[in-house]
């Protein structure tokens, strides 16, 4: 269970990828008062964590009436999420949403979706929460560990100004850099793994 738990964190820190949304947090709310960046926050936080909870409620229970199987879901997230970590690794701008669209909540876009929500982070939490292997105690605690996750992002983006002042840009790309090697190896696993799945189901017992 502990080995679940530091790989479910992993997982789902490296998707989220905290370091990325307190640099694009502090662009955007560079010019509002402290209590509007808290509550920009908080709002960013709730939003995500909403959206990532229908994940586990629903998500496997949406792609079943579709009729698309979980290690379809497996392989197809594991080389997205390769591709994912490659982009992490060789540098990915920021600058793509750090304007907002007119009319719109920060908290909801870019902050919730793409930053800390993104397709990376859904099928993640859909893939930890596997209901043929995992039973309903288990995918409470991968629940929990999705929360904590995010509220870790939260204090980080409450402590923006003062950790990029600590750290600097280098350091963060730095950061992302490593976490995107993380992420690269853990897709890794998770295509090696359903292929294994498949491997067995192939080849009858003797």
């Amino acid at each position: 269970m502990v080995n679940k738990i530091i790989h479910d964190a992993l997982m789902i820190w490296v998707t989220i990828e905290p370091i990325g949304t307190v640099v694009l947090f502090s662009a955007l709310t560079s010019r509002l008062s402290p209590t509007e960046r808290r509550k920009t926050a908080t709002m960013a936080i709730a939003y995500s964590a909403i959206i990532l909870l229908c994940a586990i409620l629903v998500g496997q229970i949406i792609l079943t009436a579709m009729g698309i199987q979980l290690i379809s879901l497996q392989i197809a997230g594991g080389i997205i999420l390769f591709l994912f970590g490659l982009q992490m690794i060789f540098g990915r701008m920021v600058t793509a949403f750090s304007q907002p669209e007119a009319g719109h909540d920060i908290a909801v876009f870019p902050l919730a979706i793409p930053s800390i929500v993104g397709p990376e982070s859904i099928m993640v939490v859909i893939l930890l929460t596997d209901n043929y292997l995992h039973s309903v105690a288990t995918q409470a605690i991968t629940a929990g560990v999705m929360l904590g996750v995010l509220a870790v992002t939260y204090v980080l983006m409450l402590l923006a100004e003062h950790l990029l002042r600590i750290i600097g840009k280098n350091g963060a790309a730095i950061l992302e850099r490593i976490m995107g090697i993380i992420l690269a190896t853990l897709s890794v696993d998770l295509i090696i793994d359903a292929f294994a799945g498949i491997f067995q189901w192939t080849i009858p017992k003797p």
